[in-house]
Formats: C-alpha cells, sequence, structure tokens
C-alpha cells in the first residue's frame, strides 16, 4: 500500500506548504482567491485537455463507470434527502454539499492511486469522465443560475455548460483524444496544466491557516454526514453495484471499491471559492475525507485481499 501513502503524502506536502506561506505572511486570502480563479479559469481547462486527450475511449465506457455512475445517485440522492431533513440548506449549498458527499478526487490523488496500487492508470478513466462530463456541467449550470438569480432554461443551461472552463476543457480533450495533436501545440497546455494541483492546494493550505479552523465553517453533524456518505456509502453502492447488477469481480471490482473511496475532490473547494456557496463547509469535508479516506482504502485492500 505504498501507493496510497505516496499519493496522500503529496498532496499533504503541498497543502502544507500553502499552511506556511500563510502562516509566515507571505501569501494571503487575496492570494488564495487569485490562485482559485487561476486554477478555476485556465490551468485546470488546460490540464483537462491533455489528460482527456490521452485517454482511450475504450478504457472509458466500461462495467467500471456503470458502478461509478451508480454510486454518485445513490450518494447525492440520500445526502440530498438528509439535507432536506435536517438543515434545509440554500440550493447553491446544497449543490456543494452533494460534491463533498460523492465527487472523488480522481486527478491528483486518483491517478497516482491508480498508478501505484491498482496497477493501470486507465481505470480511473471512467470515474473521471463522468465527473468532467455529466457531474461537473450538472453541477456548475445550477450554481451558475442561482449566481444569476434565476432559473435558467434548458438552452440557456447547455450554454453554460459549454461556456464553463472546466467543461470546456474536458470536451476539447475528449474530441482531442480522436486525433493527433502536435506535439508542439501540446507542450504549452501541458505547460500551462502543470500549475492546476498545486494552485488548488496551496489555496486549500492558505484557507487552513487563513480562515476559520476546521470545524467552524459549518456543524460538525454536516461534515461528519457528508464524509460518512464519502467513505462509507459511496464506496458500499460501488460494489454493489459492480457486483450485483455488471459483475465486477476481482480486480475490477477492487478498483471500483477503491475510486469510490476517495476523499472529496479538492475541485469542490475552488468551485465553492468560485461562486462563494459553503465555502468552509467544503473545506472541512475535504480535509475530514482525506485524513479517513487513509484507513479506509487500506481497509478495503486487506477485505479484498490486496497485498
Amino acid at each position: 500500500m505504498l501507493g496510497v501513502l505516496q499519493g496522500f503524502a503529496t498532496i499533504g506536502a503541498v497543502v502544507g506548504l500553502g499552511f506556511l506561506l500563510a502562516h509566515w505572511r507571505i501569501l494571503d486570502i487575496s492570494a488564495q482567491n487569485l490562485l482559485s480563479r487561476l486554477a478555476f479559469y485556465v490551468a485546470s481547462p488546460a490540464l483537462l485537455i491533455v489528460v482527456m486527450s490521452r485517454t482511450r475511449v475504450e478504457a472509458i465506457f466500461s462495467a467500471n463507470l456503470v458502478a461509478s455512475f451508480a454510486s454518485v445517485v445513490i450518494t447525492v440522492a440520500i445526502y440530498l434527502a438528509v439535507a432536506r431533513w435536517r438543515w434545509r440548506p440554500p440550493l447553491g449549498e446544497s449543490v456543494i454539499g452533494s460534491l463533498c458527499a460523492a465527487y472523488v478526487n480522481a486527478g491528483n490523488l486518483g491517478l497516482p492511486i491508480a498508478l501505484y496500487v491498482l496497477g493501470d492508470i486507465s481505470l480511473m478513466a471512467p470515474t473521471l469522465l463522468m465527473q468532467l462530463l455529466v457531474l461537473t456541467p450538472v453541477a456548475m449550470a445550477v450554481l451558475d443560475g442561482e449566481a444569476r438569480g434565476h432559473r435558467p432554461t434548458l438552452g440557456t443551461s447547455l450554454v453554460r455548460v459549454v461556456r464553463n472552463p472546466i467543461t470546456a476543457g474536458a470536451l476539447i480533450g475528449l474530441l482531442a483524444s480522436f486525433v493527433r495533436v502536435p506535439t508542439p501545440v501540446l507542450q504549452p497546455i501541458e505547460l500551462v496544466g502543470n500549475m492546476a494541483v498545486p494552485a488548488m492546494l496551496i489555496a486549500f493550505g492558505i484557507s487552513l491557516r487563513r480562515g476559520p479552523r476546521p470545524g467552524t465553517g459549518g456543524s460538525w453533524s454536516h461534515v461528519a454526514t457528508m464524509v460518512s456518505l464519502k467513505l462509507v456509502v459511496q464506496p458500499l453502492a460501488a460494489v454493489s453495484v459492480g457486483y450485483l447488477a455488471v459483475g465486477l469481480r476481482g480486480h475490477a471490482l477492487f478498483a471500483a471499491a477503491v475510486t469510490a473511496a476517495l476523499p472529496t475532490a479538492q475541485n469542490v473547494f475552488t468551485y465553492a471559492n468560485r461562486y462563494n456557496r459553503a465555502l468552509f463547509l467544503a473545506r472541512d469535508a475535504i480535509f475530514a475525507s482525506t485524513v479517513l479516506s487513509i484507513p479506509v482504502i487500506l481497509l478495503i485492500a486487506f477485505l479484498l485481499g490486496r497485498p
């Protein structure tokens, strides 16, 4: 399980750097906002273009995609039902809460874990594509509509989905996967895309130091609910659907379980910061799920007989 620990250690080191830079007053909240905007509008779309252009299409549309999508639907449905009964959050906060409960860190943590633990980076592709082309566009359309103060029509929502930089990057990358992109064209895009993950993680570290302490951005019961759904319900849903509905066995089932048990992605913090919705609630959920996902993934490996 060296790959699991290596992936988490890498993330922790960069978040710690952001924390120290804020502690030493080299960076502040304005830098957090700047880094988040840079990641949202420029670096993340560039990274998605590169990642998706190098992903084999046949690796995406597999039984793993069915299990991944079903686990998201089940988890989000449970979260929305519980949130409506318990907290009655506004629409934007409900969207961020849903993402905290079901949006896995398939990029900067999922890719190294896929490489070192699962042994095949393409096993992360179905979840990555589903999140980028389904979950993210829907969430962005709702958040955009709420930010503008009116309920958008279907046509308006589709236009906003395409114009959203995150979704646009994923779509361009998917189209690029069908052709051979010249290296001189791809290299500068890759160079810019390499800023995405460090920018998000440093911004997250700044928030941990300069924002309210973890636990003060929202009730612990709300955070605990989202984290429990993320680390317990979603993996169980993925395994159940994978085993019973689509016939996943052995390593494929193990891959579905590990993917679903990944913590909430730092992207959610970037989206919350961009739309100013449930910012510290998202931060606390990411922090808690990242720490607690380590023993969860190790337990899955033990239960499914992985070394």
